[in-house]
């Protein structure tokens, strides 16, 4: 992938297909495993000498005013006082803080917050601004506000910077801003599509030609395992097949009730439904609303085609039955998603159906970082209960297979 002058570009991407983590190689932070980061034509060696972050979490200093947090980097650069008092003070103005110099971080709203984010990041003069999510912790409207203030200072030439990069995982707000979106697939980390947006500014969601885009990116997200068909005005990558498949098939980390929420919705409106629409209606964003629709889909409940959800034979008989049957329908799907059935499998092969946790790590450990197998473990347990196929016991760190007169595997119990 490259970074372009002139231009926004936006990096969407399921939870773990590595945005974060290439926004850090790209600005020299983290150094790639393999392949190489080129900065101008020559490797970078280390921190990207003329780039600024804008970070999601605002990432100030408590103790330092709003005019001293945006000094901050010009100080640690050797700028003259002068200098940094000139430049903080211009930077602050353009992002609408003029007046709240003396002003510490508590006393400042979120929104005011990310503003002094902007303004240090900017202060620099960056050649590229990186931004990791940078409206995901604010509220809908002040979001909304900062995203069209950016857009102003970007189309008015009002920020010293040539281009923008931000990591994202909202498809409206990628389409809304970027000039060109890379649309990442995970497991492993790829790029998936690559285009440019070809809607003109100021964008307007109800557009045809807006909505077509988010479309577009929605049916990607939503078939993994399907090359990107045909989309508006294609450059770099796109229509790559994917690479082969991990042998264990990544679980999606979503809840029964969740899933539950999701086929009864469909069921509710004549049995299909656009994600697009789906999203906007709950006010849910990508890391919300794929991970549903991923282990739906995978449960055999929905399928998902052309960027829509429609229901299946086994999905409206889930939705519609009572609570014991709609356990033992999951119970049934379940058992075809490989890690479940593995530990199931691998239960039932032990005469007490008694496992350590150690066991499935040493299993997962080379599909999987540390991180993830935690996490697909936490979410075959919750499968795995609500199914009543095994259960799990904190205290002796095992999986066993429950009967009418089991109990938890003690610590005790656990040596034999």
């Amino acid at each position: 992938m490259s970074v372009y002058p002139d231009e926004i570009l936006a990096v969407l991407g399921p939870s773990g297909s590595g945005k974060s983590t290439l926004l850090r190689m790209l600005t020299g932070l983290s150094r790639p495993s393999s392949g190489e980061v080129l900065w101008h034509g020559q490797p970078l060696p280390g921190p990207c000498p003329n780039v600024s972050i804008v970070f999601q979490s605002f990432a100030l200093f408590p103790w330092l005013t709003v005019l001293d947090n945006v000094q901050a980097p010009l100080k640690a650069r050797g700028v003259s006082l002068a200098e940094r008092m000139k430049r903080s003070l211009r930077i602050l103005d353009s992002v609408g803080l003029d007046g709240f110099e003396s002003a510490f971080p508590k006393e400042l709203s979120g929104g005011m917050k990310q503003r002094v984010g902007f303004a240090r990041a900017l202060v620099v003069e960056p050649e590229v601004l990186f931004m990791d999510e940078p409206f995901s912790a604010l509220d809908v409207l002040t979001a909304e506000n900062l995203r069209n203030e950016l857009l102003e200072l970007w189309e008015g030439h009002k920020m010293p910077t040539r281009s923008i990069l931000i990591v994202t995982h909202n498809i409206e707000e990628a389409v809304l801003l970027a000039d060109r979106v890379i649309v990442l697939g995970k497991n492993p980390g790829r790029i998936r599509a690559d285009f440019k947006v070809f809607v003109p500014r100021p964008r307007d969601r109800k557009d045809s030609r807006f909505l077509h885009t988010v479309d577009y990116i929605y049916t990607i997200l939503t078939q993994p395992d399907i090359a990107p068909g045909p989309q508006p005005q294609p450059v770099g990558a796109a229509g790559a097949p994917p690479p082969p498949r991990s042998a264990y098939l990544m679980l999606p980390h979503a809840r029964p009730g969740g899933i539950t929420g999701i086929v009864e919705l469909l069921v509710d409106r004549g049995g299909r439904e656009d994600i697009h629409r789906l999203a906007d209606e709950l006010a849910f964003e990508l890391d919300d609303l794929l991970p549903i629709v991923e282990s739906s889909a995978l449960l055999g409940f929905i399928v998902v085609t052309e960027g829509d959800a429609e229901i299946t034979h086994e999905g409206r008989a889930f939705a519609e039955a009572g609570i014991l049957q709609r356990k033992e329908l999951f119970k049934a799907a379940a058992q075809n998603v490989p890690l479940i059935r593995q530990i199931l499998r691998s239960l039932e092969a032990k005469a007490n159906h008694s496992l350590p946790e150690e066991f499935f790590y040493d299993l997962l450990e080379e599909h999987f970082s540390e991180d993830e197998i935690k996490r697909q473990l936490e979410t075959a347990i919750n499968w795995g209960r609500y199914a009543e196929l095994f259960d799990y016991d904190a205290t002796s760190e095992r999986f066993y297979i429950p009967d009418e007169s089991s109990q938890p595997v003690l610590p005790a119990e656990a040596s034999r």
